[in-house]
């Protein structure tokens, strides 16, 4: 019984983290503006200037639409209509939420992030990160026959 609610609590735990923080991204909060505008500035010691910056590739407005495109397929597939939607979602969360935990640990962001008053976050945005990647990968582990199928069923029109 127990066994078969898991992948929703998992589902339920990634979408809660990504779409909380869309109002952060998509309101350019001070905290979104500390973030992008520390890895724009390491992006540009690296010559890469502008890539974080409001209109650069890896902006917090393409991290947060990469976010709510990977909750929406999550919570989609929770339905047993669209229940390939779930290892799909999941795989997605897994990428952006990858990225974010490269530039926590390799970048000068670092795990614990400085908040709009001043005070440190005490790595709660980072374990926060942790947290959907192990349910992202759980999800993917937990829709294994999901995949198989898709995959038999690809192959199978060839």
């Amino acid at each position: 019984m127990i066994r078969r609610h898991i992948p929703t609590v998992l589902t339920l735990y990634i979408a809660f983290v990504f779409i909380q923080s869309l109002f952060f991204k998509f309101t350019n909060s001070p905290e979104t503006q500390y973030i992008f505008g520390t890895l724009d500035a390491w992006g540009a010691s690296l010559d890469w200037p502008g890539l974080f910056a409001p209109t650069g590739i890896f902006s917090q407005y393409v991290v947060g639409t990469g976010e709510l495109i990977a909750s929406a397929l999550l919570l989609a597939g929770l339905t047993t209509a669209l229940r390939i939607m779930r290892p799909i979602g999941a795989a997605m969360a897994m990428g952006v939420i990858s990225g974010a935990i490269f530039f926590h640990l390799f970048t000068p962001l670092g795990v614990s992030v400085l908040n709009s008053d001043g005070t440190r976050d005490g790595g709660e945005l980072f374990a926060l990160a942790c947290g959907v990647w192990v349910s992202g990968g759980a999800l993917l582990w937990l829709s294994r026959d999901v995949i198989a199928d898709l995959i038999t069923r690809v192959r199978g029109t060839k």
